[in-house]
């Protein structure tokens, strides 16, 4: 099964460019694992900002792919959780997982259609932070799939 991973705008800081690659090079061991960003939108109405953005992400997603959209208001799964979910789709002949990280505004109400919500806490983070914390539970994640010591 691949992981493909999409954001919104591009990383800025070093130290989350080196995570991003630290663990992203951690997952290739175990899926193979492709990151994507898409333009940030600028200068206009909250509302049309997310309607842009979400045309941007869907041309990413492949038909068919299971996707997993980060979001505020999604469901809170612990880390065991969240493997029991990646290793049932993996089971179940998944053939892509894309998990979505959204811009500062967030999804559409349409685009929020498009898959199951997950929320990584009821605090709020930098989206930059976001990328770093998925990419270290995707590997979390197959770690335990794999019982391996990381997840203790």
């Amino acid at each position: 099964m691949k992981i493909r991973v999409l954001w919104v705008g591009k990383s800025r800081d070093d130290w989350v460019k080196e995570a991003i690659s630290e663990y992203g090079g951690r997952i290739k061991h175990y899926a193979p694992l492709e990151i994507g960003e898409v333009r940030d939108e600028k200068g206009a109405e909250a509302e049309e900002m997310r309607r842009r953005e979400c045309e941007r992400l869907e041309k990413q997603i492949p038909p068919g792919a299971t996707v997993v959209l980060l979001d505020e208001r999604g469901e809170q799964l612990d880390s065991p959780a969240l493997a029991r979910f990646i290793g049932k789709q993996r089971d179940c002949g998944t053939g892509e997982m894309v998990f979505v990280i959204g811009g500062a505004y967030g999804f559409s109400e349409e685009f929020r259609r498009h898959g199951r919500l997950l929320a990584l806490s009821k605090m709020t983070f930098t989206h930059q932070m976001v990328r770093v914390f998925l990419l270290e539970q995707i590997y979390r994640a197959f770690t335990i799939l794999n019982n391996e010591p990381y997840h203790h």
